[in-house]
């Protein structure tokens, strides 16, 4: 068993005037150093909660307006997207106008070649069938002064016995056309 020393004249209740003075000290410089810095402490303390606080409602406000800005965003990127669509549309109708005027320019060009084709066919027929007919006049001049034995050399006879060739000629052509279709 342990030995225990106690001393039997020492009192364990008794107080030590010394040790109470010291502590009594303490403890008021104690108290006057928290009572002077209770307000700062609790001012600081203050400031800091309010600094949480708003920074807090500053991260909340930062936050609606990040979201508020990235909803403009999608409205501004659907609205282009929207005016994409339009002008793409704009684009096509466009198109499809330039190509039915392109269209339209050559079946006009086409109509126009083909009338002056006509035209020139025509011309040509006509000045074929002028040369044709001065051949045949002087053929048929040979050919009936031979038959006939006299000499068609006047140009008044001459051109009388061609315009009445071609006239007989021109109504056979009429009756063979008119037979054929």
């Amino acid at each position: 068993m342990p030995t225990v020393y106690l001393a039997a004249e020492e009192n364990v209740l008794r107080i030590h005037w010394d040790e109470f003075t010291f502590g009594l000290i303490a403890f008021l410089i104690i108290l006057g150093v928290v009572y002077k810095m209770w307000p700062r402490l609790t001012k600081a303390l203050d400031e800091r909660a309010d600094q949480i606080e708003g920074g807090i409602a500053r991260a909340q406000k930062a936050e609606a307006e990040a979201d508020e800005i990235r909803q403009q965003y999608r409205e501004k990127l659907e609205e282009a997207h929207r005016e994409y669509a339009q002008e793409l549309e704009k684009a096509k109708e466009q198109r499809a106008a330039i190509i039915a005027e392109a269209r339209e320019e050559a079946q006009v060009e086409a109509r126009r070649i083909i009338e002056a084709a006509h035209a020139q066919i025509e011309a040509d027929r006509q000045q074929a069938f002028v040369q044709l007919k001065g051949e045949i006049g002087t053929l048929s001049t040979e050919l009936a002064s031979r038959i006939v034995g006299e000499s068609l050399s006047d140009s008044a006879a001459q051109n009388r016995v061609i315009d009445r060739f071609l006239d007989e000629l021109e109504q056979s052509e009429g009756k063979q056309q008119a037979e054929v279709r």
